[in-house]
């Protein structure tokens, strides 16, 4: 890959009034030039200092600019090297300046020389409305590449995409963000916006709104469908470590899926707002009807921290999708006075979902269920597997309201506060009494009573209700035993299946 310097880039009268207009004007403007290997802009030699106390603006305004004339058939050409330093930016849209007049074009890599080795300072005159990067509709395929994005202008933004058919396709690899931003990503638009990648980050600072954001409703999109094409979000070995505000909200809709990290927020919001009070949320879903498909979220092998009582892992008020939390565990400060009472996973439910489901989980405090008004009983929509249930039992650890029990949710083989050594605990959907043993208990009815064979004499007779069913045949020492039927599922069979000595 042949490099540019600022010599070579601004050689001669023409280039320099080429590149002039290119920042004021667009890339459209500048002569395009030769065809020749891929190349690569070094913004030091294009005049940054990288001290953090030098204006380094105009060094990265002309290396974007560079890039964007060097679009040839749709595919960008130039890589945008970024060595080892502290760049002070000032202006808006320095970094990425994605908007009209050029054409549509794919591929446009930042390359840093390492996450706080390579540090971009933005310090705009004012914060809100004021953007790090924009790309409306031009770029597809970015790349972002071992370096840190800092805020030093509390309110600022990093990334203002809008689409509606071209941007998609980014990717984030071993970046971090620190100081006060209002977004990081805030996404608009219709159709795609998708296929974006996080891997091995870190996000750090404070978010007034959330560090992604989908979507801002702009350009006369007034409806949830004008705009809920948000698709395909991964974020993996992550290590979410902020200060206060929403990690990912998705008014809009999303398919999303979080893969390994530790998530924590460590404080609380500075002041109470209508729309949050002092609530921080890593994942807060607050809009109900979306199209089809855009209502999936999962959660995998992540280990959250629930360091006080307005920490929210998941507020969901999708009518439908699914929610699906694996291997997930928020018990690392169950010893906190205030953890038995927290209720860090809160969701909407109505009688198409979403449908919700923890798999080996270790969870803490309660779960909150805000149950839609229906005539009829909602189905079962949300179920726990082998999951352990730190602060309570199952029996009241899924709440609606206060403290009221939530038959819509099914407990299997968990374990909860109310288990003894050598037991698992289960609650099942509607209260059982002492006197009752649960179904999975008590003997199983024969499949053909009129054909049983009578018990046997080496098979020692459980006790019986009230009213027993009659017993099912009993293994015979000496002869092999009947495989079990099959687990159902339901509430109250938690415990393993009793076997005959």
């Amino acid at each position: 890959m042949s490099r540019v310097s600022r010599r070579r880039l601004l050689r001669g009268g023409a280039s320099v009034l080429a590149v002039t207009t290119l920042s004021t004007r667009g890339a459209s403007a500048v002569p395009r030039p030769p065809a020749d290997a891929d190349t690569v802009v070094n913004v030091v030699e294009l005049g940054a200092v990288g001290d953090g106390q030098t204006d380094d603006t105009e060094a990265f305004e002309i290396a974007y600019t560079f890039a964007a004339a060097r679009v040839s058939e749709g595919v960008g050409r130039v890589v945008i090297e970024i060595p080892a330093g502290r760049f002070l930016i000032t202006r808006p849209h320095a970094l990425l300046n994605g908007v009209a007049p050029p054409r549509p074009a794919s591929g446009l890599r930042f390359s840093g020389a390492g996450r706080r080795m390579t540090s971009l300072v933005f310090r705009p005159g004012t914060g809100p409305g004021s953007f790090l990067c924009r790309n409306q509709d031009v770029w597809s395929n970015l790349s972002f590449e071992r370096m840190q994005f800092r805020s030093a202008t509390p309110g600022a933004s990093f990334f203002d995409s809008y689409s509606t058919g071209q941007a998609q396709d980014y990717r984030f690899s071993e970046c971090e963000w620190m100081g006060e931003w209002e977004y990081g990503l805030v996404l608009s638009g219709t159709d795609t916006n998708s296929e974006m990648r996080w891997e091995a980050c870190r996000i750090g600072g404070r978010y007034r709104r959330a560090f992604l954001y989908s979507g801002l409703t702009r350009d006369g999109q007034q409806e949830p469908n004008d705009q809920d094409q948000f698709l395909n979000y991964w974020f993996t070995d992550m290590k979410v470590e902020y200060e206060w505000g929403n990690f990912l909200e998705f008014p809009y809709g999303g398919s999303i899926a979080c893969r390994g990290g530790s998530y924590i927020i460590t404080s609380r919001r500075p002041q109470s707002t209508p729309e949050y009070g002092t609530t921080s949320t890593f994942f807060r879903f607050p809009v109900a009807r979306h199209h089809d498909s855009v209502q999936r979220f999962h959660a995998q092998d992540i280990r959250f921290e629930v360091r006080n009582p307005d920490v929210v892992v998941i507020d969901c008020v999708w009518n439908g999708g699914t929610v699906h939390f694996s291997d997930c565990d928020d018990t690392g400060l169950a010893y906190k006075d205030f953890s038995a009472e927290v209720r860090p996973h809160r969701y909407a439910v109505g009688p198409r979902g979403p449908l919700i489901r923890y798999d080996s989980c270790q969870l803490v405090g309660r779960h909150e269920y805000r149950p839609a008004s229906a005539p009829d009983p909602l189905p079962v929509l949300a179920r726990y597997d082998m999951c352990l249930l730190r602060s309570h039992t199952a029996h009241d650890f899924a709440v609606t309201g206060g403290t009221g029990q939530a038959p819509f949710v099914r407990f299997v083989d968990c374990v909860d506060a109310g288990t003894t050594h050598g037991s698992s605990a289960s609650a099942p959907s509607t209260p059982s009494t002492p006197s009752t043993p649960p179904p999975c208990l008590a003997p199983s009815p024969s499949p053909s009573p009129a054909t049983a064979p009578e018990p046997s004499p080496a098979t020692t007779p459980s006790p019986q209700p009230a009213t027993p069913p009659e017993p099912s045949p009993a293994t015979t020492p000496g002869t092999p035993d009947t495989p079990a039927p099959r687990d159902t599922g339901q509430a109250g069979c938690s415990s393993p299946r009793q076997k005959s000595p």
